[in-house]
């Protein structure tokens, strides 16, 4: 029930962007309008994430996620009722994408922690990849769905709908059971402390949130904002690399399913193996490869995302402390993503300076060498399926 509830969300969550995007761009807000509203949506996840892991470990992630889902549905059903009823200035966007982004920023790590509530320890691998399957396959159809809708009806009934997705994860929340979070024996920041003191005891934890961190600024970034350039100069246009990023997320998916049921003896270093495909198109489009073979490339990266993720997330959740759990995928995902950002700003001015090709090929090497490197780290591979929590 947690997981239709969820995927319900997902889809609504992959939606809604697109509708905005369209209603913002019917009202004449150009570029810079449409990169504030953004920014709004990924600064708060940023700022309150760690807090968000926090409040998650000492409230209990249920009573968190339920808080964070209502208040996602209630500022998603506003902005579909300003959409509807009149024409809000770009401040009111501005805000509702800012709170919608600080639910997300506390729904993630209770997210992160809630699996080993739910599910028992053998089935966890499973869990977690029918979670990243679900978070893929909503990449996949959301987009395509939601233009679809807005055509026939209009972006505020996309919006609407994705308030209600919210709804049914209420609904699902509501009705899942699961252990009563202890009560908090000291301060947050205590725990804050605590998390902090888990998440550097682990090496191969903040090991494989640098390399994330370096790879989100080096790789990811210049993926994501050169190949939409690079699919405009020579491969398309913005058809051909909507593909692109739809054979990434169906990489996922079909890795996912293949993935149920394996227990691979060095689960970290599989994982962090999957990383080494992430730059692959990266490289195809420095060659100015073909629109099918950067399709392939995709496919495989997507792929390796879902390796990395289905074995990362079951590691830590059998070696980290149950009970810090959310706070630990708080520190995670801050270390992992904050750097991406940056590397948005910067990729522009370094292409312009250097040329999109050289900076995809710098983005290609980087992400193979410093795969292959941590690989062959101690910490990494040798950490086993059978080891014990500790």
């Amino acid at each position: 029930m947690f997981y239709a509830g969820y995927a319900m969300s997902l889809l609504g969550s992959a939606m809604s962007p697109i509708a905005i995007n369209f209603a913002l761009l019917d009202r004449g807000v150009g570029p810079t309008g449409l990169g504030i509203v953004l920014s709004a949506g990924v600064v708060p996840q940023v700022l309150f994430m760690i807090g968000g892991g926090v409040l998650a470990d000492r409230l209990g992630r249920r009573r968190v996620m339920l808080g964070t889902d209502a208040c996602r549905m209630i500022v998603m059903a506003t902005m579909a009722a300003l959409l509807f009823a009149a024409s809000p200035p770009l401040w009111v966007f501005v805000l509702l994408a800012a709170l919608r982004s600080t639910g997300d920023a506390f729904f993630a790590p209770a997210l992160g922690g809630l699996p080993v509530d739910i599910t028992s320890p053998e089935r966890l691998p499973d869990a977690n990849i029918l979670l990243g399957v679900a978070q893929s396959g909503a990449r996949v159809i959301g987009p395509a769905l939601a233009g679809t809708l807005i055509v026939a009806l209009a972006p505020a009934a996309v919006v609407a709908i994705d308030a209600s997705s919210f709804g049914a994860s209420l609904v699902a929340l509501v009705l899942l059971r699961v252990p009563a979070a202890r009560r908090p024996a000291v301060t947050p920041w205590r725990d804050l402390a605590d998390g902090w003191s888990q998440f550097t005891k682990h090496t191969w934890i903040w090991l494989t949130t640098v390399q994330w961190s370096l790879l989100n600024l080096l790789t990811y970034a210049p993926y994501l904002l050169l190949g939409p350039v690079m699919a405009q100069h020579y491969l398309g246009g913005a058809r051909i690399w909507g593909i692109v990023m739809g054979s990434q997320a169906a990489g996922s998916v079909l890795t996912g399913l293949l993935l149920i049921g394996r227990r691979p003896s060095r689960p970290l270093l599989v994982s962090v193996l999957g990383l080494i495909a992430v730059p692959l198109p990266c490289l195809l489009l420095a060659l100015h490869a073909s629109a099918p073979a950067v399709c392939a490339m995709a496919v495989t990266a997507g792929a390796g995302l879902a390796v990395f993720g289905a074995f990362w997330d079951t590691t830590m959740q059998r070696l980290v402390p149950a009970e810090m759990l959310s706070r630990v995928t708080a520190l995670t995902l801050t270390g992992s993503y904050s750097l991406g950002a940056f590397g948005l700003a910067a990729v522009g001015p370094a292409a312009q300076a250097f040329g999109a090709v050289h900076v995809l090929a710098f983005a290609t090497a980087w992400g193979l060498v410093s795969g292959a490197a941590v690989c062959c780290l101690p910490p990494i591979w040798a950490i086993r399926w059978q080891d014990e929590p500790g």
